[in-house]
């Protein structure tokens, strides 16, 4: 099991920031010497649990935000930039790489830019893109990446949207049918709404402001896109505000953010939040009976519960990852210590894959990671029809899980043994240090290999210690 320390610097510097105290002051608080403080804050010590103790009691402090926010993520993410091949020096200890996300993560996220920047220019000369002959060929991060990071930056949680998301599902305290809110909403706002036997999920004319969803949709799919119209319609100025904060670098990815903000709003209004987080409570996360109270999806449900993370109220951790039948990830988060790969599928050894080889069946699987945290995972294959005999399946499968700690407030952790076998998983293996892995697809390139042309074992090398 990990017993890695809590070095939680930022944190303490930024909680003081807030209370506008000197150190002084706050270590008299936290009952600790002065040079013991400046001493964490500086990450050169541990956090220890007297000074948590004192933290909750004197401040009120949600402890589990020492835990969480950006630290891991930007380790995960600068792991994996540094296995590639362009870097051809010794690859820095994984302790320098958690100083440096803790202590100075804007100057991470720097050397982040600059390695996607780097691949762009490269994939650009390998494909010998003309664009690069243009005058207009300056390098711009991409649309979809530059999202895709602001959601995995903000703990996939947006507290505003949130908030008025949970206010409109909840007016009075009191959750009403989505439907019967979504359509009083856009009538009000002189949106015409009708359901049309169309391939189109949702289609809406700004002129003459006109809705048309389709009929083949299953329920949980068109109270999404009602919920997501009033998004657009009802919540523009909040989307909008967000946005400008948010500062992307281009019109397309502040396009595709506020595609992704009404999605959200229209996840949390579906499933708004206390009456969700309470209901997971009650049913031990059962995905299918929280899709049944709520009038979700499955995936709605999994997804949802991976964004539990308000300040003050935050659930149990969850990472959520979507992939297609080629193991690509399609739809990733993680409010747990297990972050995803940047590029690439997810790890063969995964439950998630073998769930297309049991549809409509949940796979359980005690997994541990490299750095010895242990997981509980859960597995589903969640294909999509068309909704006609010719028109094509979309098929993906969906992975939750948490830490095993809190497995025993999961319904699917029920009969297991958690104190018995764990199998070993990754997260790439160009960064996993896994030497004895039967899957594995290419060589670790933080390792060195012996190659032995008269001997062969699985693999045709063997990696260093």
């Amino acid at each position: 099991m990990s017993t890695q320390k809590l070095y939680a610097g930022v944190k303490l510097r930024e909680l003081r920031g807030r209370l506008g105290v000197t150190q002084k002051a706050f270590a008299d608080k936290l009952g600790v010497s002065l040079p013991y403080l400046n001493q964490m804050e500086n990450n050169h010590r541990p956090v220890s649990a007297g000074v948590v103790l004192s933290l909750v009691q004197e401040f009120g402090f949600d402890v589990t935000e020492l835990t969480t926010g950006d630290s891991e993520r930007i380790v995960s993410d600068m792991r994996e930039a540094l296995a590639d091949p362009v870097f051809q020096g010794g690859t820095p200890p994984l302790a320098d790489l958690r100083l440096a996300a803790s202590n100075a993560p804007a100057l991470a996220r720097a050397f982040l830019d600059l390695h996607r920047a780097y691949r762009q220019t490269h994939e650009r000369l390998a494909s010998l893109d003309e664009a690069l002959g243009r005058e207009d060929a300056a390098l711009k991060p991409s649309p979809w990446e530059e999202v895709r990071d602001f959601f995995h930056y903000c703990d996939n949680y947006i507290d505003a949207i949130d908030r008025a998301a949970e206010h409109f599902a909840m007016p009075g305290g009191q959750r009403k049918d989505p439907v019967v809110t979504a359509t009083e909403a856009l009538t009000r706002a002189g949106v015409d709404i009708s359901f049309a036997d169309s391939p189109l999920l949702r289609s809406y004319q700004a002129e003459g402001r006109k809705l048309a969803i389709s009929a083949r949709a299953a329920g949980p799919t068109q109270r999404f896109q009602l919920l997501y119209q009033v998004a657009l319609t009802t919540q523009n100025d909040l989307l909008d505000a967000t946005l400008d904060l948010a500062r992307f670098a281009t019109p397309e990815a502040r396009d595709i953010a506020k595609i992704g903000l009404a999605n959200y709003f229209a996840g949390a209004a579906l499933l708004p939040y206390r009456a969700f987080q309470q209901a997971a409570l009650d049913e031990r996360h059962d995905l299918e009976r929280l899709a049944d109270i709520f009038g979700a999806s499955i995936e709605q449900v999994a997804h949802r519960l991976s964004t539990l993370q308000r300040p003050g109220a935050k659930g149990i951790p969850f990472f959520f990852v979507r992939v297609d039948q080629a193991g690509t990830i399609t739809k990733r988060h993680s409010a747990t210590r297990l972050q995803f790969a940047r590029f690439g599928g997810a790890c063969p050894l995964w439950n998630v894959h073998r769930a297309f080889e049991t549809p409509g069946q949940f796979l359980r699987q005690l997994a541990e990671t490299p750095d010895g945290v242990r997981y509980l995972c859960l597995a589903r294959d969640v294909s999509k029809s068309g909704g006609s005999f010719n028109a094509p399946v979309r098929r993906y499968a969906i992975c939750i899980g948490c830490e095993v700690q809190h497995a025993d407030a999961l319904v699917y952790a029920d009969g297991l043994d958690l104190r018995g076998k764990f199998e070993p998983i990754g997260i790439s293996c160009r960064i996993c240090d896994r030497r004895d892995c039967h899957q594995r697809s290419v060589p670790p390139l933080e390792r060195r290999l012996r190659v032995d042309p008269d001997r062969r074992g699985i693999l045709p090398y063997q990696i260093a210690e």
